[in-house]
């Protein structure tokens, strides 16, 4: 298989795998939401939030790990690989536990005194805060497993695991409402089992296929790849770090000021942004690891070409999602939930709106960290991000509409979008002219005629109809669209290559 068809494999497999695990997701929500009510489901979105903020390290891990194991790999040494492999998990499992003791210790003061929590739901939130912390620590020794396969461009395998994920959520989702214990306590007791289950799927199916897996031993700890490997993830753990503080810091800012029930609407937008922006993602994922192989056997234009790719395609699958949603949000949210929360529709469409100017230029960011130069990069880019939770508390605090820290987020999104172009203009040399003509300039058309389908839509179709219509209309004239300005002839040309074979 060659890299071109490896990437439209793994850009369907996780394609396949977001639409179902989104359906699977919406519908558990709505079950979920249905059981706890609006104050309890609150209570998991905020005091999981608090956790989740430290998640942001796996994620950084991951990343981390990816990029060393993709870059020896293009420069096919399999040994520095294994090294790069034992030493990342000997890392994970220490700071994983260094996390945990951490959090354990400040747990109830959290609950207690910091979180906005009714005395008579405490006990129950604190059980969900320490059941968050233990699936954090199996996502810290998941997270170079995970990475090994995405360093293998395994997604298949990976989108399989993921999908088994959303369907036992389901599946707890449904036996929730029979249970006679606290559901709360209930509902994340049994979230522990599928973190658990992820750990094992991974690891067992590693260890048989990937020579390169191994459960390492101390004396293999090298103190040059500790150093390199915890460099690169401490300002991978900042940039990942900001945006989850940022996420959550929103949510305790609502929280302060509004009370759990706002919070609820704050997680349902929250949870429809995560799930649309996996579409997009499905593709950058896809081209990550062909992105850090380029620059790791040397070939920097290439790995420069791969992120203008990256950028454009990740934005417009987006788009042809979101854009529609945002038009018909307050229909689909009655569809989706039973009691929708005040301001959910609001939030959903801002936060949409948002994610789709972070995709501008969202190659640039693996193109930088193919490079490895991202102190500069994350220093700047993400610390402007935190502006959102201090300006946003500073409006509610002046008395401002709720809706203004919404859209302090859309506007700072789109400005560190545009950032990313100088800053890679000095840390890679990029040619910011080219980038703009070869996506700007390229995703400006299908965008209006995705926005003129929708509002074609919502003018002339019944209401009954009309969000089959207006998802229908915007895909097919917006992919009509891509195909004819967006493109360039050697993609086009290619496209019909793959489809010939195919059929063929």
């Amino acid at each position: 298989m060659t890299n071109s068809q490896r990437v439209i494999v793994n850009t369907i497999a996780q394609y396949t795998r977001t639409i179902i695990n989104v359906c699977l997701s919406l519908y558990s929500t709505r079950l979920i939401l249905s059981v706890l009510g609006q104050s309890d489901y609150g209570i998991y979105s905020v005091v999981a939030g608090v956790v989740a903020m430290l998640s942001f390290v796996t994620n950084a891990l991951v990343i981390t790990t990816q990029r060393y194991l993709s870059f020896h790999h293009g420069k096919k040494d399999i040994n520095q690989v294994r090294l790069v492999f034992g030493n990342s998990w000997l890392l994970h499992l220490f700071l994983g536990i260094l996390v945990v003791i951490v959090l354990g210790a400040l747990g109830p003061w959290i609950t207690q005194n910091f979180l906005n929590i009714d005395d008579v739901r405490r006990d129950a939130a604190l059980f969900v805060y320490f059941a968050a912390v233990l699936m954090l620590f199996l996502s810290f020794i998941t997270a170079p497993v995970r990475a090994l396969f995405v360093a293998r461009e395994n997604i298949v395998y990976t989108s399989v695991v993921d999908v088994l994920d959303g369907v036992f959520r389901l599946l707890i989702a449904i036996l929730l409402s029979k249970i006679t214990y606290d559901h709360l306590v209930s509902y994340s007791g049994l979230l522990i089992c599928i973190s658990i289950f992820n750990l094992l799927a991974f690891v067992i199916y590693a260890a048989i296929k990937f020579p390169e897996f191994h459960l390492p031993k101390l004396q293999e700890l090298d103190k040059q790849y500790i150093k390199g490997l915890s460099n690169f993830a401490g300002w991978t753990i900042y940039s990942a770090g900001c945006v989850i503080a940022r996420n959550q810091g929103i949510s305790i800012v609502l929280n302060l000021f509004y009370g759990t029930i706002v919070n609820s609407a704050y997680g349902i937008a929250q949870q429809v942004s995560g799930a649309v922006q996996f579409l997009s993602t499905s593709i950058l994922n896809a081209m990550n690891p062909q992105i850090m192989k380029a620059e790791g056997a040397g070939e920097r234009q290439k790995m420069l070409r791969l992120s203008e790719y990256a950028s454009k395609y990740s934005f417009l699958l987006l788009a042809l999602v979101a854009i529609p949603l945002v038009a018909e949000m307050p229909t689909i949210l009655k569809v989706w939930l039973d009691n929708v929360p005040e301001y959910a529709t609001m939030f959903c469409r801002l936060i949409l709106v948002a994610a789709l100017c972070d995709q501008i230029s969202i190659g640039l960011t693996s193109a930088n960290q193919a490079i490895g130069k991202i102190r500069t990069y994350n220093t700047i880019f993400y610390t402007l991000k935190l502006l959102v939770v201090i300006i946003g508390w500073g409006c509610l605090r002046c008395h401002l509409p709720i809706i203004s820290i919404m859209w302090t987020y859309v506007i700072i999104e789109f400005v560190t979008s545009l950032l990313r172009l100088p800053l890679m203009k000095y840390i890679a040399g990029i040619d910011m002219v080219q980038f703009c003509k070869n996506v700007f300039m390229r995703i400006i058309i299908p965008c209006l005629i995705i926005i003129v389908a929708c509002c074609v839509s919502i003018t002339y179709v019944e209401l009954t109809w009309r969000i089959v219509v207006t998802m229908g209309m915007s895909f097919v004239f917006g992919s009509i669209a891509i195909w004819a300005t967006a493109l360039e002839m050697t993609e086009k040309n290619y496209i019909k290559q793959v489809i010939g074979n195919i059929i063929s």
